[in-house]
């Protein structure tokens, strides 16, 4: 609201004095006719005021304001109520006392108060700094800052969009900003204040005008309309205040515009007008679509979109209208007490309740993104609402996907219930859980197949139980422990068994081993939390000593004998004597050696192949 306002009165606004031309009476725009002319009529900035007012009353007044917020919300409103307050003055009459100092409280036009109202003060001088930039016009200000003021008790140097000002004028400005005389007072006015220099933000005393509330914007639209004689749904006012988003000036631009769209009608001024003149969706049927794209249901939602965007509305509106309402689910989900805001229609906060309760949070938040990125999308589209269609395509689809978490379960992870996972160590956790079971009968009565065999072949795929193992399943030996870690997909746990433990002694439940040098000490634990997992009962492991050596130390002694016997035979020391530099990269025979009883296989990664 930071546009000029008539005289004020004891009223809410003051009733302003219109010329004439022409016969006429000359019409002024709402956000002039009704700007603020005191503390009392700012709303949605009590924190501020409540401040002022208690440093008025203290006398602890500060010699420079720096007022920031978005455009619309009262700065230079605020800014010319302070001038105001500065330089009150009111003589006695009618038994009333004589006002003499600066004061908050203005419930009367002062000596000096219409004139700063209508910007002719000589003692306020009000300066655009985005027309005003350089270092000349600080150096004027400067200048005349020295002489006392002609009317008024202190002379105030109003900067609106300080933040323009030039790197030089803001440093020319400094020191009588730190220092001014005692009759001078600076406001300052940005809607940038990251822009306006620390040194500046640092000798004034800052105030964050904040946004207005939807509702009590609309209950301030409403008082305006009874003032202009306007009959309006309050349906309309909703949507005017939410349009506004958080702006007096915009939201009185646009009920003026409304006011005159609607009065060709006669009667009362329609939401649905208005949904023309905005270029917005309906409320319910965006609610509809929202509803239709979460069930996945996309002709439904295609038809929607199609039908609104007919109707006159912004396919990007829509979209934001969509991302709108699925905040406001997620708030309602989060916060259920957000539900109570007087700027919801009933349906809004009947409706997002309901699909607050059914939704999670995951789902809230991807339709969010899936929304936000596709209105970046349509800005620099040629087919709006083809690109639109194509988001609701996106965003029904992404309905059906499953969470992280529910993936996880349909692919067999997670599975396990409440077991304790192991603490971290040298030896890497395991996975979380098998993939699909397994038959372990077979692991304790066949040889597993040759490595060349394909193992997708033993066991067809099922889908995953989430129930545990059977209890009393029999794991054969230690080589039949490694086969099994291999199928549950543990290729960790497979390759420390490998690598890790010397075996003492195995048996049904119970298992003792050496660690190898470099072995971790948490891996008895987790071999124990592992077999009771997959085997439904409760094993001893146990570390002992005198173990036998590793499967890799086994596999790779018989590689290495093997090396030795080709070495040895002549007519491959014949090919290395005639090539000389020449080495064997492998050994490869026409036999394949089994080397496992139990479907253990000896074949590692980074292991030079064996067999063929």
């Amino acid at each position: 609201m930071d546009d000029e306002h008539s005289a004020p009165s004891d009223a809410l606004f003051a009733a302003e004095p219109q010329g004439k031309r022409d016969g006429q009476a000359a019409y002024r725009v709402l956000a002039r006719k009704y700007r603020p002319s005191g503390f009392a009529d700012l709303i949605g900035q009590e924190p501020m005021v409540r401040t002022l007012e208690n440093a008025f009353a203290l006398n602890r007044i500060h010699q420079a304001y720096l007022l920031t917020g978005v455009r619309g919300v009262g700065k230079t409103t605020t800014a010319r109520i302070l001038a105001r307050a500065f330089n009150y003055e009111l003589p006695a009459q009618d038994g009333r006392p004589a006002v003499d100092r600066p004061t908050i409280h203005m419930d009367a036009l002062g000596a000096h108060c219409q004139a700063i109202i209508d910007s002719r003060h000589p003692d306020v001088l009000e300066m655009d700094a985005a027309s005003h930039t350089g270092i000349d016009d600080i150096r004027e200000i400067i200048e005349n800052a020295r002489y006392r003021p002609v009317m008024a008790r202190v002379k105030v140097y109003i900067i609106d969009e300080v933040h323009m000002l030039s790197k030089a004028a803001f440093n020319g400005l400094l020191k009588t900003l730190e220092e001014p005389p005692e009759h001078v007072k600076f406001i300052f006015a940005t809607t940038e204040i990251d822009k306006v220099p620390v040194t500046v933000r640092s000798r004034c005393q800052r105030f964050d005008l904040r946004r207005i509330d939807a509702g009590l914007l609309a209950a301030h639209l409403r008082k305006i309309c009874d003032l202009e004689a306007v009959t309006i749904e309050d349906e309309a006012l909703a949507m005017v205040a939410r349009a506004a988003e958080g702006s007096a000036r915009d939201a009185l631009s646009l009920l003026d515009q409304a006011i005159a769209h609607g009065a060709s009608g006669g009667g009362a001024i329609a939401a649905q007008d208005l949904r023309l003149m905005l270029g917005v969706a309906d409320k319910s049927r965006v609610i509809d679509l929202f509803e239709a794209a979460m069930k996945g249901e996309i002709a439904t939602a295609l038809a929607l979109l199609q039908d609104q965007y007919d109707g006159g509305a912004d396919p990007a509106q829509v979209l934001l209208e969509l991302a709108e309402f699925t905040h406001l689910v997620t708030r309602l989900k989060l916060a259920p007490d957000a539900g109570q805001s007087t700027a919801l229609t009933e349906e809004e906060r009947r409706r997002g309740a309901a699909a607050a309760e059914t939704l999670t949070i995951s789902v809230l938040t991807r339709a969010w993104q899936i929304l936000m990125k596709g209105v970046d999308e349509l800005r620099g589209s040629p087919r709006p609402l083809a690109s639109a269609d194509m988001v609701l395509v996106r965003l029904t689809h992404a309905a059906d996907m499953p969470s992280p978490e529910e993936a996880l379960r349909r692919l067999g992870f997670g599975q396990g219930g409440g077991a304790p996972r192991p603490a971290p160590g040298p030896a890497p956790a395991a996975a979380p859980a098998e993939r699909a079971p397994i038959a372990l009968a077979s692991v304790s009565s066949r040889p597993a197949p040759p490595a060349s065999a394909p193992r997708a072949a033993t066991a067809p795929r099922r889908e995953p139980d989430p129930s545990p193992a059977p209890p009393g399943v029999k794991i054969a030996d230690f080589r039949a422990l490694v086969a099994l870690a291999g199928e549950k997909r543990d290729i960790q746990l497979k390759i420390a068994l490998e690598a890790e433990v010397r075996l003492v002694r195995f048996e049904q439940g119970r298992i003792e081993f050496e660690l190898a040098q470099g072995g971790s000490t948490r891996l008895p634990q987790l071999l124990m939390q592992k077999l009771q997992d997959w085997t439904g009962t409760r094993w001893l492991v146990a570390l002992a000593s005198g173990g036998a050596p590793t499967l890799r130390e086994e596999a790779e002694a018989r590689a290495s004998e093997k090396r030795s016997g080709i070495e040895a035979d002549p007519l491959v020391a014949s090919i290395m004597a005639r090539f000389p530099g020449a080495e064997i990269v492998a050994v490869r025979g026409k036999e394949t050696e089994q080397v496992a009883t139990a479907g253990a296989e000896l074949a590692y990664d980074d292991e030079e192949p064996d067999d063929v």
